[in-house]
């Protein structure tokens, strides 16, 4: 049994887990687990033994001065605590560390005797890895289990998966047999810019473990770095046109293969998350997301974050009039540029300002998330919010098999 001293009774834990190596494309994974760390000063209560899992001649310890005396940090994986206040506190067990090199299953053994001894609920292990995905389109983050009931109630796929895995496939499948509740989180990095940081990628990990587990997550400077991350990649790739034209093809590609994906379902998943970053509710203490009263909305279509636009005043229904044409009627004419950065500012012609938000033609049309999107869009035109359909790259589109790329699963 496993004897843990100095740690406080947890409030409905949640264990989120990430490691460096095979299952890390550009450090994605381990670098959001660092982050929360970061935000929210996690304190460590306990390390694995590295004599136990690590060969040091592959994951070598390092030396450094303290004062002028000499110490050395011995690679290993790392287990610590935040505790998150709010309306409905809930507090996190973080496992930071490298993929073992020997006895997988003694390891996952022993980050499963914490998880019982803390009470963990739920095991959520981030993963990276290498697909064919244009860097220029939103980072593609794919939700995968091995519980068929999890994977109804949380909207998750089932794993089908069959090849070579990594630590964190098999970390997912010891939860399983032993009953603990898991499910691990796949960003697919570019792989014509797959060294790190990747700084989009884990951006995209974050948001989708903050819907995942109903949690405000602080991103600090993530949404800018990010978006400098993209600018200089589009720099990279306009200096060699092979490379541009390659992208061209991958984001033909994607942009077909998403149409479909545009739902109410998603653009009310992207409205959600908006909502609850301005209005500040749900559990996670204070965000920094830049600056004070500047929460983001991502822009779906592009991948970046944008301010959101200052709240529409109420439509009088008394004093509207049908002079000209009202928006319903379907005869006003799209001025949108169909711009990533800019909100939509298409009205319908000479007719009712209020109504116009220049959605664009034959986006998701009458598949409403129920209420205005986050860009001024009306109900049942679909809005910004889900322009740039989502949609789940599954681990296998890693190229699970190669060699040089991150295991899916």
């Amino acid at each position: 049994m496993i004897e843990l001293e100095g740690v406080p009774e947890l409030i409905d834990p949640v264990m989120v887990a990430a490691f460096e190596g095979w299952n890390d494309a550009g450090d994605a994974a381990s670098t959001a687990v660092a982050h929360l760390d970061r935000e929210w000063k996690g304190e460590v209560f306990a390390a694995l033994d590295a004599e136990d899992y690590y060969d040091f001649q592959v994951n070598r310890p390092t030396v450094w001065l303290d004062g002028g005396a000499r110490k050395i940090t011995w690679p290993t994986t790392r287990l610590s605590v935040v505790r998150i206040g709010g309306d409905k506190p809930r507090d996190l067990v973080l496992v930071r560390g490298i993929e073992p090199s020997m006895r997988w299953r003694s390891f996952c053994n022993e980050i499963l005797g914490f998880a019982h001894e803390l009470g963990v609920e739920m095991v959520v292990i981030l993963g990276a890895l290498l697909g064919d995905t244009p860097h220029t389109r939103p980072v593609p983050v794919s939700g995968i289990t091995s519980d068929p009931e999890l994977a109804r109630t949380m909207d998750l796929e089932e794993t089908r998966y069959e090849g070579p895995t990594g630590i964190v496939g098999i970390l997912q499948e010891a939860c399983t047999h032993a009953g603990v509740p898991a499910v691990s989180l796949w960003a697919a990095v570019p792989h014509y810019v797959s060294q790190p940081p990747n700084p989009k990628a884990t951006l995209a990990l974050l948001n989708r473990l903050e819907d995942l587990i109903d949690l405000r997550i602080p991103l600090g400077e993530l949404p800018e770095d990010a978006r400098a991350w993209q600018l200089g990649v589009d720099q990279l790739a306009a200096e060699d046109s092979e490379v541009a034209e390659y992208v061209q093809t991958l984001e033909e590609a994607r942009d077909t293969a998403e149409l479909p994906e545009a739902s109410g379902e998603a653009i009310a998943r992207e409205f959600e998350r908006y909502l609850r970053r301005r209005d500040g509710s749900g559990p996670g203490g204070h965000a920094t997301d830049g600056g004070e009263g500047s929460s983001y909305l991502r822009d779906t279509a592009s991948g970046r974050t944008r301010p959101p636009l200052p709240p529409r005043p109420e439509r009088d229904t008394d004093t509207e009039t049908d002079a000209g044409h009202d928006a319903d009627a379907g005869t006003g004419t799209d001025t949108d540029t169909g711009t990533a950065d800019e909100p939509d500012t298409g009205t319908d012609a000479g007719t009712d300002a209020v109504t116009g938000s220049g959605t664009d033609a034959g986006r998701a049309t009458g598949e409403e998330p129920g209420t205005d999107g986050p860009a001024g869009a009306e109900p049942g035109t679909g809005g910004d919010a889900g322009a740039g359909g989502r949609t789940d790259t599954g681990p296998d589109s890693g190229g699970e098999g190669g060699a040089d790329r991150p295991g899916g699963d």
